[in-house]
C-alpha cells in the first residue's frame, strides 16, 4: 500500500472526510489494529434539505470515537452560483475541501484521509481522459498544495462493490448527497455505467483498466515532459530501462474484437 511509507514518528491524527460507508470501513479498521497515531472522524454538515444532522453523531458517540461536526453553508453556496442542470460536483468539492484543510489545521493534523475507492479512481481517469485531454486519475497519496498536510486514500485499492457488501453487513448507516447525487446526467455516472457495462461483457477488463494505471510505460507514450525523445540517438547499446521497441505477444486470450493497440510500438 502506498499509505505505508514515509510515515512520521509520534502521533498523526487523521481526519476522515464525508464519512459515508467508505470512511466508516477505514475508520473501524484502523481502530482495530491500533498504532502511533490518533483518529478525528471529520464531517461536513452542508446544510442539505432534509440532512439527517443527529445519524453520525449519535453514531461516533455510541463507538467512542472522537468527531468534529463542522456546520457551513455550502449547500446554498452551490446553487446560487451552478445554473440550473450544470454540473455542481466541482465547485462543491472545493467548499468541502476547503473546509477539512481548516478543520485538519485546527485539528493539529498532519494527515487527511479521504475514502475514494478503485471505481472513483477509474472514473476520475476517464473523465480527465474524455473531457480533460490528460492521463491523470486519483493518487493513493499525496501532498496538499500548501505542503501543511499529507492526504491519503487508503481505500483506493478497494472495489466499491466489495465495499458496499461490507458496509451492508456491518448495517452501517448511509447518509446520500442531494447535491451531485441528485444528477441523472452527471458524466460521472455515464462513466460509471461504461465501465459497468464493460465489465458485464467482458469480467475483468475494470480490473485490468486499474492495474495499467500503475504499470505506465512512457517511452510508449506521447508526454516529452515524461521521457526525452529528442535525445535518443542509436548508440548500439541497448537501454535496459527502456520498453522495447517490439514487444513479444503478452496479450491474454480475447474473446471481443477490439483492438489492444500497437503491439510493435508502431503504425
Amino acid at each position: 500500500m502506498d499509505n505505508r511509507r514515509g510515515s512520521e514518528m509520534g502521533k498523526t491524527r487523521v481526519g476522515i472526510n464525508g464519512f459515508g460507508r467508505i470512511g466508516r470501513n477505514f475508520l473501524r479498521a484502523h481502530v482495530a489494529r491500533g498504532g502511533d497515531f490518533e483518529i478525528v472522524a471529520v464531517n461536513l454538515d452542508q446544510r442539505h434539505p432534509g440532512y439527517p444532522a443527529h445519524v453520525l453523531p449519535e453514531y461516533l458517540a455510541s463507538r467512542g470515537i472522537p468527531f468534529r461536526i463542522a456546520v457551513q453553508d455550502t449547500y446554498s453556496t452551490v446553487k446560487r452560483l451552478i445554473p440550473e442542470g450544470r454540473t455542481m460536483c466541482s465547485l462543491c468539492s472545493r467548499l468541502r475541501r476547503g473546509v477539512l484543510y481548516r478543520l485538519a489545521s485546527e485539528l493539529g493534523a498532519t494527515k487527511i484521509a479521504l475514502g475514494h475507492h478503485r471505481d472513483d479512481i477509474l472514473e476520475t481517469f476517464f473523465l480527465n481522459l474524455f473531457f480533460g485531454g490528460k492521463m491523470k486519475a486519483m493518487s493513493p497519496k499525496l501532498q496538499s498544495d500548501d505542503g501543511r498536510h499529507v492526504v491519503i486514500r487508503p481505500l483506493a485499492y478497494v472495489a466499491e462493490e466489495d465495499l458496499e457488501a461490507y458496509a451492508t453487513l456491518r448495517q452501517f448507516p448511509i447518509i446520500p448527497c442531494d447535491l451531485c447525487g441528485s444528477q441523472e446526467t452527471l458524466q460521472r455516472k455515464q462513466v460509471k455505467a461504461m465501465l459497468a457495462e464493460w465489465e458485464r461483457r467482458f469480467p475483468g477488463r475494470v480490473e485490468t483498466i486499474f492495474r495499467a494505471l500503475a504499470n505506465g510505460v512512457p517511452s510508449h507514450l506521447l508526454d516529452r515532459s515524461l521521457f526525452d525523445f529528442a535525445g535518443l540517438a542509436p548508440t548500439g547499446v541497448p537501454i535496459e530501462a527502456l520498453d522495447r521497441a517490439i514487444d513479444a505477444e503478452e496479450f491474454a486470450t480475447r474473446t471481443d474484437t477490439e483492438g489492444a493497440g500497437d503491439r510493435a510500438g508502431g503504425g
